[in-house]
């Protein structure tokens, strides 16, 4: 892992490539798509990748997100509240050095009212990097840790209901052990005439699922399902990615935590919807 930077914490190195990741990207894009691209243009190694904090939660993520925290913060990116991220402005038109990141952390940080901006104890500047970056959705955040707390057989029911809300039929949980990581088969119904028989795995993470449980995992289905899906609480390593699309072999779809949250509020699944409204004082400006 690298050396901790001297003049701020290790997140800030990732200013400027989540900037140009987004770029690459067209101006916005998930989290995943966004720490994919870094990993591939810093070459992050897949043993950092995952690598995990006292949590348990993947460092590189963690560190993205800082990185994303104090962007937002300073106004380069937008707070979108649909788990796509997102270029201002500002940040489209950005290029950012090492020296100007230092800059743009140490402005943003002294800004803080840190009890309740960052949700720690007394957080030092050199303590950050071990911190869990804050969340701003915070029905995502509760849902999240609701997850990761079920046990694995609770968990598992819980993707079999997740598939057949999203039109699998005959979705059975195994439950075996030594069946390869395989903890379910489903079939999913394209049309009268075509079909596709499909067997998942579910991994309550909160670190990152690594390259070679990819390939474990397709070489128990090989001969068995047209398709495979692991449903995780965590994340992918960009090498993980890259496998499960790879040419040659049957495809493997990845949901990572993010999108499995973004799956249960479309299909409001265990959430109940909850309408706010926002003053348009711009309305009532006539009326002055």
């Amino acid at each position: 892992m690298a050396k901790r930077i001297a003049s701020g914490p290790q997140f800030v190195r990732y200013f400027g490539p989540v900037i140009e990741a987004l770029k690459a990207l067209g101006g916005s894009g998930r989290p995943a798509e966004v720490r994919d691209s870094i990993a591939a243009k810093e070459k992050v190694s897949e043993v950092e990748q995952n690598e995990t904090l006292q949590s348990g939660e993947s460092r590189f993520s963690n560190q993205v997100a800082w990185a994303r925290f104090y962007l937002v913060k300073a106004g380069y990116l937008d707070s979108s509240t649909k788990g796509v991220w997102s270029l201002t402005e500002k940040g489209r038109t950005a290029t950012l050095n090492h020296e100007q990141s230092i800059a743009i952390f140490k402005d943003i940080h002294q800004t803080f009212n840190v009890e309740s901006v960052i949700p720690v104890p007394e957080v030092k500047i050199s303590d950050v990097d071990d911190s869990v970056a804050p969340e701003e959705e915070d029905h995502r955040t509760a849902l999240m840790q609701l997850l990761r707390k079920l046990p694995p057989a609770g968990f598992e029911r819980l993707c079999q209901r997740l598939l057949r809300e999203s039109g699998f039929e005959r979705v059975t949980v195994t439950g075996k052990s030594g069946d390869g990581g395989i903890d379910g088969i489903g079939i999913l119904q394209m049309n009268p005439f075509v079909s596709f028989k499909v067997l998942f795995q579910c991994k309550r993470y909160v670190g990152a699922v690594t390259v070679s449980q990819v390939r474990d995992f397709r070489g128990a289905m090989m001969g068995r399902a047209d398709k495979g899906i692991i449903l995780t609480t965590g994340t992918f390593t960009a090498d993980a990615h890259a496998e499960a699309v790879r040419d040659g072999v049957p495809p493997i779809e990845l949901v990572e935590g993010e999108k499995l949250i973004d799956m249960f509020e479309s299909l409001e699944l265990g959430l109940k919807p909850k309408k706010a409204y926002d003053i348009n004082h711009e309305f009532f400006e006539d009326f002055n």
